[in-house]
């Protein structure tokens, strides 16, 4: 059985500006449900693929946002849990902060779609036990955090410490190191989460067979259809192809009014069509390689 998922991180523009210490101007602050969202779930309708989208709670206090997710849900897309405020420093809050910030993103989107997220991914990718018990207890069916790449570990250190030599102040941090040791398979989690247990189901963020490169949207899109095709090929044989993606991915510089983010995101320097594109590349390898696309909570069934 092959399996693959797509999965969309729903993070608005105001996330890239905490990352890279900046402030989003008025008129932007809703380009990634505005403009992106659209797009992803036009190209998902095309390719026939269903996707999980992780959605951040307080984002659904704006109708527009909630109608959105009603809509997707209702074309059977998993609507999954992204945390409430999409806390970047979550892993290193008191207990009764994790615990609220689990249970309001829940609330939020019951009420948006009418049912409970049955799946979680931490903010930034970092996660700890701490969280992963919160989830247990809460009867989640799994977690989508783990991310064990050398290559993004080491890009994002660099990231930081370069805004911070520019007078500013990123919010994103770094997750334990130990992560670059866990399994890149699904695996039930132990303690540290690292480790194989008999816990939660984790489905790790892809990386490639081999050097465990990056396989999410910013490596998939950057580099084209020719790239995309490479880094496909390079997951096959896996069980689970985790393909992880942020609204971002198909979001538009000019068209969205990003240009004000476009000198701090690599994602902008290319088209909405031309990231669409290397995403169609990317889908079609995995198709012809034989893997079935499911939603992040079928895939999470089927390996239990």
């Amino acid at each position: 059985m092959r399996l693959a998922a797509l999965s969309v991180d729903i993070d608005e523009v105001n996330c890239y500006a905490a990352i890279h210490g900046l402030q989003a101007p008025a008129g932007s602050q809703h380009a990634i449900y505005d403009h992106a969202l659209p797009r992803l779930r036009r190209l998902f309708a095309h390719e026939g693929v269903p996707a999980t989208f992780f959605a951040i709670g307080s984002d659904l206090d704006r109708s527009a946002n909630a109608d959105a997710l009603r809509v997707l849900h209702g074309e059977g897309h998993e609507i999954a849990s992204h945390s409430q405020r999409h806390l970047y420093d979550l892993t290193r809050r008191d207990g009764a902060t994790i615990e609220r910030e689990i249970a309001e993103a829940e609330d939020a989107i019951e009420r948006a779609v009418g049912q409970k997220p049955v799946g979680f991914r931490a903010p930034g990718y970092t996660i700890t036990d701490a969280v992963i018990e919160v989830l247990e207890r809460r009867g989640y069916a799994y977690d989508s955090s783990v991310f064990p790449c050398p290559a993004y570990y080491g890009i994002k250190a660099s990231a930081i410490a370069a805004i911070a030599l520019r007078g500013r102040k990123s919010r994103s941090v770094l997750d334990d190191p130990r992560v670059l040791t866990a399994p890149a398979n699904p695996y039930r989690v132990g303690r540290p989460y690292t480790r194989r247990g008999v816990g939660l189901l984790e489905l790790p963020i892809g990386v490639t067979r081999g050097a465990r490169l990056p396989y999410i949207g910013t490596s998939v899109t950057l580099g084209g259809p020719r790239l995309a095709r490479v880094l496909s090929h390079a997951m096959v044989g896996r069980p689970l192809v985790n393909l992880e993606l942020h609204g971002i991915d198909l979001s538009d510089v000019e068209d969205d009014g990003l240009r004000w983010l476009a000198p701090h995101q690599p994602d902008l320097r290319r088209s909405a069509a031309e990231k669409e594109a290397a995403l169609r590349a990317a889908i079609a390898v995995l198709r012809s390689a034989g893997y079935a696309f499911v939603t992040l909570a079928e895939a999470a069934r089927a390996l239990r």
